[in-house]
């Protein structure tokens, strides 16, 4: 069965651990990593019937699945309060969500995965890494993060509004790349 990267909410889903795992045959070892069964973590996208334990119950998907949609974005009540409420969660590569789905629509999905499969590559090798890895797993190289993304969208909203991220939060997010 083939890998879909696209995910209903403006996910990569190129970009995750567990996808990333099962794509390099390697489920076992991340499921032991994370203490967790092999067969909650089997997945291949949010669009396919294969999905983690993580994803397969999700509210956005079976909702874009059930008014057959492409993507959230296209939905008459976007943005709704469970998209909101994932966006704002403690996990950090939630965050730009809305922006992925913008350039959805702007310049159609079939960019948008090319470009996040950019995004998503060691700007030093070209291998791909996923949404917690600070240094590439082929060359040691320094990578972009979803935390150091975050950090850089919450300081521009931060500038923008005046104000200041809270600290306690910006703690636990850092600690969030354990799910590398």
């Amino acid at each position: 069965m083939k890998e879909r990267f696209d995910a209903y909410c403006g996910l990569y889903c190129g970009a995750c651990p567990i996808l990333v795992a099962n794509m390099k045959g390697e489920v076992e070892k991340k499921a032991a990593e994370w203490d967790m069964a092999a067969e909650e973590i089997v997945c291949r996208g949010c669009k396919t019937e294969v999905n983690a334990v993580y994803c397969g119950d999700c509210v956005m998907r079976l909702c874009a699945r059930d008014r057959g949609l492409e993507f959230c974005g296209e939905c008459e009540d976007y943005p709704c309060n469970t998209f909101e409420t994932f966006q704002r969660d403690r996990f950090p590569h939630h965050t730009l969500i809305t922006e992925n789905l913008g350039a959805i629509c702007e310049r159609g999905a079939v960019v948008w995965l090319e470009e996040q499969k950019k995004r998503w590559s060691c700007p030093k090798c070209g291998a791909s890494s996923t949404w917690y890895e600070e240094k590439c797993h082929e060359c040691g190289g320094e990578l972009y993060d979803a935390c150091a993304e975050e950090d850089d969208w919450a300081e521009e909203e931060a500038r923008e509004a005046k104000g200041t991220p809270d600290g306690a939060y910006w703690k636990l997010r850092k600690q969030l790349r354990r799910f590398r």
